[in-house]
């Protein structure tokens, strides 16, 4: 690493600013000379979350966080001070809030009925059994393309836990068996604890306020360049040795074209695609618009440098169907706590204990969480916020005649008291956001070998990937931990920083936790 480098990331997402903190933390690089380069105006991805009283709060959704796995990004954060309390770190709040506030979901599913379903099996049948076992002890090569579906027989999809697994998790029948078995060995220590979601933990406030603007803070502290409002259009590279090296950085700042010239030691790091892209929000009196990939700009980088050059992946794999890959979540701000009572009397869980709530037969399959309050730094006394989603918004409503998609947020309310029996008047003040992101699950699409790039791929001199879309054998995307795990593992690989990338925990070989999960497979 020559003296001067400098570092260029484009996308301000989790992935970059952990990378940047690696690079300062880990490879003593000077915060000022690394820059990161965002199209929007506020760093942090699809980690976002804003609004007041007047406009209605909005968030597009929130990772699930445990403290039994995230290794990289638990390292990080006990390094990362809170913005809360003096003294503690980002990890130190995060197991006292979590220490104060213990989940155990005593509504996890909801029927038809109304009724609460007391999950005291996984419902599977022998077949169900046989088959989930065969699927999980397959080899990926084995798997390759393939879907879920083609692994597991239709009435699999009608047990207690996949309701559970899925809205959990936000997968699809059609869905990666691949990243379905990544799930099930990753996350093994949560088949047997499904229904009461005891090792989901949770942030102070939202993720944004929670991770993104303390990791940002210190960043800013340390001299890091944070440009907002710059879009990022193309790269100049060169082949130095048989190796890609970009050596200029083409951007929109305002309007205003600019190159930055990339030296020789420099290092460039990509966020390669995005699930959030097109995303677009509705209102009380209108559904989200819906762009298509004509407008989605998250994409376009991504697919010059892959055109060609197969060590980049194949981005087509991800973002060409997103009628598989879409759904709609909402953000509802209430100004009367009748909804919240109505919430704690029916589930039996304050609100911040008891995870989500679906409604498993639902043809949105709606799923809803109230976390503790105050969710926002900001919020005023008297005001709550909870957030939902529905995996199937293209299909039409029980209680509103028409898809989801074509919902204002009023008729979403309508729906969501039409299953649980509340009258109007709960949500008489509330001010419900619609959120219709067309690629939120496009990471989930089957792929092959290949398609997903290494964080550093091996044709590359100083260019690095870090997303959701890269290759992190054993991980699982749709986290935070992919992204800041895929951040230490380029940062380190391109800095030649030697230090130990924390492992992933294998719990899928814990004797303890393979019974449990047994013991919860044949009741």
């Amino acid at each position: 690493m020559a003296p001067n480098s400098k570092s260029y990331l484009i996308g301000g997402g989790i992935g970059s600013l952990a990378a940047a903190a690696f690079m300062i933390r880990d490879g003593g690089l000077p915060g000022e000379s690394i820059s990161i380069l965002e199209a929007a105006p506020l760093m942090g991805g699809s980690l976002d979350g804003g609004g007041d009283l007047a406009g209605g709060y909005s968030m597009r959704g929130g990772r699930m966080l445990t403290t039994d796995n995230y290794e990289c990004t638990w390292d990080l954060y006990k390094s990362i001070p809170s913005l809360n309390h003096e003294g503690k770190t980002v990890f130190d709040e995060t197991v006292e809030f979590n220490e104060r506030h213990k989940s155990n979901a005593m509504a996890r599913l909801v029927d038809r009925r109304r009724a609460k379903v007391h999950v005291t099996s996984m419902g599977f049948s022998m077949e169900d059994r046989i088959e989930l076992l065969k699927l999980s002890k397959a080899g990926e090569d084995e798997l390759a393309a393939s879907c879920i579906t083609d692994w597991l027989s239709p009435r699999f999809f009608e047990t207690e836990f996949w309701y559970m697994w899925a809205t959990t998790f936000a997968f699809q029948p059609w869905h990666s068996a691949v990243e379905f078995r990544r799930y099930l060995h990753r996350f093994l220590l949560e088949f047997s604890r499904i229904e009461t979601l005891a090792g989901v933990k949770r942030t102070i406030y939202n993720q944004y306020d929670s991770l993104v603007l303390p990791l940002q803070s210190w960043l800013a502290g340390h001299g890091v360049r944070l440009v907002a409002d710059c879009r990022v259009t193309d790269l100049d590279h060169t082949n130095e040795n048989g190796k890609f090296m970009v050596t200029g950085i083409h951007c929109l700042r305002q309007d205003k074209s600019e190159v930055i010239a990339v030296n020789d030691g420099d290092f460039v790091f990509l966020q390669n695609g995005s699930m959030t892209d097109a995303s677009s929000l509705g209102s009380m009196a209108s559904a989200p618009g819906k762009p298509t990939k004509v407008d989605s700009g998250g994409w376009t980088l991504w697919e010059k440098l892959a055109a060609g050059r197969p060590e980049f992946g194949n981005p087509a794999a991800f973002n060409s169907s997103i009628a598989q890959s879409c759904w709609e979540s909402f953000t509802v701000t209430l100004q009367d706590p009748a909804f919240f009572d109505r919430m704690t009397q029916f589930s039996g869980n304050e609100a911040g204990t008891g995870g989500l709530v679906t409604f498993k037969d639902s043809h949105w399959l709606m799923s809803i969480v109230l976390a503790h309050q105050p969710h926002f730094p900001k919020q005023p006394a008297g005001v709550q916020v909870f957030w939902g989603y529905a995996l199937f918004p293209d299909r039409v409503g029980d209680f509103v005649p028409k898809p989801m998609a074509e919902c204002n947020g009023a008729e979403v309310l309508r729906e969501l008291c039409g299953h649980l029996r509340f009258d109007p008047e709960t949500v008489a003040s509330a001010n419900c956001i619609p959120c219709r992101m067309p690629y939120i699950t496009s990471m989930f699409m089957p792929r092959v070998r290949g398609d997903r790039p290494l964080p550093v791929p091996r044709a590359s001199k100083n260019l690095a990937f870090i997303s959701q879309f890269v290759e992190i054998p054993e991980d699982v995307v749709f986290t935070v931990e992919y992204s800041v795990r895929a951040a230490q593992m380029a940062v380190y690989e391109l800095l030649g920083i030697d230090r130990k990338i924390p492992p992933v925990t294998p719990h899928d070989k814990s004797l303890h936790a393979q019974f449990e999960a047994l013991i919860k497979a044949i009741q």
